[in-house]
Order: C-alpha cells, then structure tokens, then sequence
C-alpha cells in the first residue's frame, strides 16, 4: 500500500499554488513593512536631533535678548523701548520725600 499514489485535482492543485503565492506575498508585504518602519525610525531619530538643535539655538537666542536688555539698560536706564518706532520712554523715577528719607534713618 505504500506504493500507491494519488494524483491532486487541478483544482487541488491551484488552491495549493494559490496558497504558496498568498504565503510568498505577505513575506513580501512584511519586509515593505519593516523598511517602511525603519525610515520612520530614522526620520523620528533626525527629527529629535533637529529638534535639540533647535532649542540650543532657542536659549542662544533668549541669551542674545538678555545681553541686549542689559547693554540698552546700562546705556539709557530702565524703560520701554517701541520696536516698531524705536522710541524709548524712560521708567518714571521713584519719588522720594523727605518724609520716607527721615523714616529710613536710623534713630540717634
């Protein structure tokens, strides 16, 4: 009985080889998947790099402010500065009376 042999239908046959072919194409589809997968990977490492960079630069441009700030602060004093006129108005000086000047002193 072992030398008995059975030949598949035609039909068995194609549902075979149309199974093969289903099998072969999600191998294909995994790898498209999985290249895909790595560039986005990439494209989210490249991103955060240039995010980083980008906020370096930020607090470099924050420090270029505050230099600025101090620079027109020593030069004019305190104030505010109209960028779009480029009018400074000086900050009003604190009145001092003579009042709060004796208050201040120490008692002899």
């Amino acid at each position: 009985m072992a030398d008995k042999k059975t030949k598949f239908t035609d039909e068995e046959l194609q549902e075979l080889r149309d199974l093969q072919t289903n099998y072969q194409q999600k191998v294909f589809d995994f790898g498209n998947l999985k290249v895909e997968k790595m560039l986005m990977e990439k494209r989210q490492l490249d991103l955060e790099d240039r995010e980083e960079s980008l906020q370096e630069e930020w607090e470099g441009v924050q420090e270029q402010e505050k230099e600025l700030v101090q620079k027109l602060t020593d030069k004019y004093g305190p104030g505010q500065l109209d960028p779009t006129t480029g009018v400074f108005t000086p900050s009003p000086e604190p009145e001092t009376t003579s009042e709060a000047k004796v208050s201040t002193q120490s008692p002899k």
